[in-house]
């Protein structure tokens, strides 16, 4: 059990000053991990000014001390694998084997690739483009960045959100979720292990309402980074637009799963298995609706539902299970009334749709499900369930397949299955997501961004691309004529 305090601020580890009580949970098995006292807006006002007092030192360090810095730490990282995981399946109800395999390792490439990419922070080269001037263009990192994770990744969005910005030269006010702070603290200790100043890095445990909203209003804060609902992101914008500071939401998704009638069958069903139940289907990009082609439906339907009844769900610290816990009675109880309100209007399980009993019966345990005969405008096609739920619809031509998977207000993640590379690239063209897969679903590598369409947000995570949100671009033009009187002066006075 880990009381040690939830408040990373100033480069000291500390409880919160609010009267909530967090008790930090195992979901799998009930079992309390910690217990705090949550961050008042007090200890947020303190973390910006921690973050604000470290930022001239931080901005003016060189690219280069910037990059060993991180390097180091992601050599600690490195060092901490066990532990990290660990924490993170402990905290989150994840499977061993994930946090072992995707989560820490994910994380620790995530800080190996913006500690390279600090050094590469450029912009247009400098040139002549008048004839009395050279332009040159200054990336500047944007000051104190408040960023706001959710609890289905901790420490990947955590990373995700504080590292392009403290590679870019930022400080940074992090609430994790008051869920899953643990890794989050971790992350932080580690960095200031690394020698990254006090105040860098600074992580508020509490709620949204407290702190994450005394966060979202600073007046110090230069920019909010959110990762969460679409209904809770909208807020944050209308927050931020009133002090027009800068915004970057990853939102909601509900990506659809195209399977066209030339793609290998059990190819796509497995993929579609581990699509739709990675991290108990809390994922945004998570498979969740697939259009299957009707020459194929019956036959994918029935080999998803096979493999669905095979995947084991078990005790998170045993690693031959492979579906953990959701992250909470409570989500566990919503994804199971989702699936009743669909099964009474109509929808056919073909697999699972029940809560487990037995030996996980103490745990957040939902049974892999898979739900057929549902109409396109039906609740459980059209919102994000967060949970281990695929839906599965046929379709006859590919201009259906293409429209029907635009059919939502997401655009966050898709992907298309099919063996030719008209079709593929036509799927990848005229799919309004962030990212699209051909063949797959759900890698993602750290050179590349992610990020999503419409309802999903804006702005990009990972890459050289989440740069453009966390730097401002300047333009500095030099007259290089030593004249005084310039051209353009007629155009304002004639005075000799």
């Amino acid at each position: 059990m880990d009381n040690a305090g939830q408040q990373f601020i100033g480069g000291k580890r500390r409880a919160g000053a609010a009267s909530e009580e967090l008790s930090i949970i195992n979901p799998a098995t009930g079992e309390v991990l910690a217990t705090d006292t949550a961050a008042s807006p007090d200890d947020v006002d303190e973390a910006v000014h921690a973050a604000h007092d470290a930022f001239p030192e931080w901005s003016g360090a060189t690219p280069a001390e910037r990059s060993e810095a991180m390097l180091r730490w992601a050599d600690l990282l490195d060092q901490r694998q066990g532990e990290l995981a660990a924490a993170e399946s402990n905290n989150g109800g994840k499977p061993i084997k994930l946090a072992e395999g995707f989560d820490i390792p994910g994380v620790i490439d995530n800080v190996r690739f913006f500690a390279g990419a600090a050094r590469n922070l450029d912009g247009k080269s400098a040139g002549e483009y008048s004839p009395e001037h050279t332009s040159s263009i200054r990336r500047e990192p944007l000051g104190v960045v408040g960023s706001i994770a959710p609890w289905n990744y901790p420490l990947q969005m955590a990373a995700w959100k504080v590292l392009p910005a403290v590679a870019a030269g930022n400080t940074v006010v992090l609430k994790p979720s008051e869920l899953t702070p643990l890794t989050s603290v971790m992350f932080a200790e580690a960095a200031q292990e690394a020698g990254i100043p006090d105040g860098v890095v600074n992580i508020v445990t509490g709620t949204g309402s407290t702190a994450g909203s005394a966060l979202v209003g600073h007046s110090d804060v230069a920019m909010v980074s959110f990762t969460g609902s679409t209904a809770v992101g909208r807020q944050v914008a209308a927050t931020a637009a009133g002090q027009v500071k800068r915004v970057h939401l990853e939102l909601g998704g509900k990506a659809p799963f195209v399977v066209f009638d030339d793609a290998d069958l059990e190819a796509a069903a497995r993929g579609a298995v581990a699509g739709a139940l990675i991290n108990s289907g809390q994922d945004c990009t998570a498979a969740t609706r697939a259009y299957v082609q009707r020459p194929l439906y019956e036959q994918f339907v029935a080999r998803v539902a096979q493999l669905m009844n095979g995947v084991r769900m078990g005790p998170v610290d045993d690693p031959t299970t492979d579906m953990g816990s959701l992250i909470s009675t409570a989500q566990r109880d919503r994804v199971a009334a989702m699936v009743e309100r669909a099964r009474k209007k109509g929808a056919a399980i073909a697999c699972g749709g029940y809560v487990p009993d037995g030996p996980l019966a103490d745990g957040a345990y939902y049974a892999p499900t898979l739900i057929t005969d549902v109409a396109q405008d039906s609740e459980i096609v059209q919102q994000e369930v967060f949970g281990p739920v695929l839906v599965c619809l046929p379709f006859d031509s590919d201009d259906e397949a293409l429209q029907l998977a635009n059919d939502t207000p997401y655009g966050l993640a898709a992907s298309a299955w099919t063996g030719g590379v008209f079709r593929a690239q036509r799927a990848a063209r005229e799919i309004r997501a962030g990212c699209v897969w051909i063949n797959d679903h759900i890698p993602i590598i750290s050179e590349m961004p992610h990020g999503g369409y419409k309802a999903s947000g804006f702005g990009k995570d990972m890459s050289a691309y989440s740069f453009d949100d966390y730097t401002n671009v300047k333009h500095v033009m030099s007259d290089i004529t030593g004249d005084r009187e310039k051209s353009w002066h007629d155009l304002v006075f004639t005075g000799r």
